[in-house]
């Protein structure tokens, strides 16, 4: 939602093998699908169903239409170059690959001490009510495959979907790997975050995840209609050439190239 700034700074850093760039649009009032079409003319852009982070992953997620599905954040806070490493621990085995900014070789540019206080103990809690050994909890760069999203049963819509994500893949038993990742800034504007509220509502889902029975799987919602094209002739805007995917573990699974997930 009105990311017309960082979109030059984002898609261009997507690897070009990736085979399809789904943005979700929570109706934004900039130009940020007019920007998006004009940086990555083959991008899909899809429009939000519902209010919040978790309603513009799920509808992203419904959109998917490759095997693998990569979350990438549109404000450049997380980096498309570290697709591949993601996409290698799928190939590896791994169910669900979960980004952590807290194991070796990961970190953060964009956390106060309170924020990370408020993490590592929610990471104590999940450790100690679901067992897994994560290192991080609340981090949106994932990677999974697509046929684990209709098992996640995920209902969240704000920024506890990341949470939700991670308690239920070790409540269905999915192998998760997770992979070193940093964060930077937000390279325009100001965060959506809210530190109290959101934490709070990572509370509930933790406590709520922890009382409740078995996740149960729901059959896949339909694919939601795209936005109509959009002329984009009076932007003009400098484009790098984009990273070559050269990852030989997925051309041996046999699949073409992974998905990336644009939402905010």
């Amino acid at each position: 939602m009105n990311e017309a700034a960082n979109l030059p700074h984002v898609l261009p850093r997507i690897p070009t093998d990736v085979l399809e760039v789904i943005l979700v649009d929570g109706e934004s009032t900039d130009d940020t699908v007019a920007v998006a079409r004009a940086v990555l003319p083959s991008i899909r852009i899809v429009k939000q169903n519902g209010r919040g982070k978790g309603a513009a992953l799920r509808t992203g997620f419904a959109a998917a239409r490759g095997d693998i599905i990569v979350m990438l954040d549109a404000d450049g806070s997380t980096a498309p170059e570290e697709i591949p490493a993601f996409v290698r621990a799928l190939t590896d085995g791994a169910d669900f690959a979960k980004g952590s900014r807290f194991l070796a070789g990961g970190g953060t540019a964009d956390m106060q001490l309170y924020r990370k206080l408020g993490n590592a103990t929610f990471v104590a809690m999940v450790r100690l009510l679901f067992g897994g050994r994560y290192t991080d909890l609340c981090y949106g760069y994932n990677a999974f495959w697509r046929s684990v999203v209709p098992r996640l049963a995920l209902d969240g819509t704000g920024f506890e979907i990341e949470t939700m994500m991670n308690v239920r893949a070790l409540k269905i038993g999915l192998k998760v790997t997770e992979v070193a990742s940093f964060e930077s800034h937000r390279i325009h504007g100001e965060s959506n975050l809210h530190t109290i509220p959101d934490g709070m509502r990572v509370l509930r889902t933790i406590i709520r995840e922890r009382f409740s029975g078995p996740v149960r799987a729901v059959a896949p919602t339909p694919t939601p209609v795209s936005v109509l094209p959009v002329a984009a002739s009076r932007i003009a805007i400098p484009v790098e050439r984009g990273v070559p995917w050269s990852d030989p573990a997925w051309a041996e699974h046999g699949s073409s190239s992974p998905e990336a997930l644009i939402a905010r």
